[in-house]
């Protein structure tokens, strides 16, 4: 296999997980009738998982003045990432999972071309160019064919 396909595979696989997570994730909400419950059952087992990962890889604690210079923001990641699961627990039973995930994916586009357009958290600038806002509306369009 080429070295350039497995990354793409595995961008793939990322997304096919995302989805089959946020279908599991809605189940365990009406199981335990609650959102709350369900978004910290999700992020245990994730830490869990993420631990002994480290554990096994025996991957080093970073060390505190490594930890110190970094800047505030690099800390709001997981804040995202809960409001994410708590929103695809509610949303995803309402708009069913190919909806939502059109939208996440159009919002995750929107916001990808808007940060790399102007450089935003450390980014590299690549200008929205007529080829990326082509590539936008399409996608738009795809969520709104989807939506019908």
């Amino acid at each position: 296999m080429p070295d350039s396909l497995l990354p793409l595979i595995l961008a793939g696989l990322a997304g096919a997980c995302l989805v089959v997570q946020q279908a599991i994730n809605a189940k365990l909400r009406f199981g335990l009738d609650s959102t709350i419950w369900a978004s910290f059952a999700s992020f245990l087992v994730g830490i869990t998982a993420i631990v002994l990962t480290a554990l096994i890889l025996r991957t080093p604690v970073p060390a505190a003045s490594l930890v110190a210079r970094l800047p505030w923001w690099t800390w709001t990641g997981g804040l995202l990432g809960a409001t994410f699961i708590g929103l695809s627990i509610i949303l995803v039973p309402q708009l069913g999972a190919a909806t939502f995930i059109g939208l996440v994916i159009a919002g995750q586009l929107l916001t990808s071309v808007t940060m790399d357009h102007f450089g935003w958290l450390g980014l590299a600038q690549r200008p929205i160019d007529l080829t990326r806002a082509l590539g936008v509306a399409l996608l738009i369009g795809g969520v709104i064919l989807i939506r019908r």
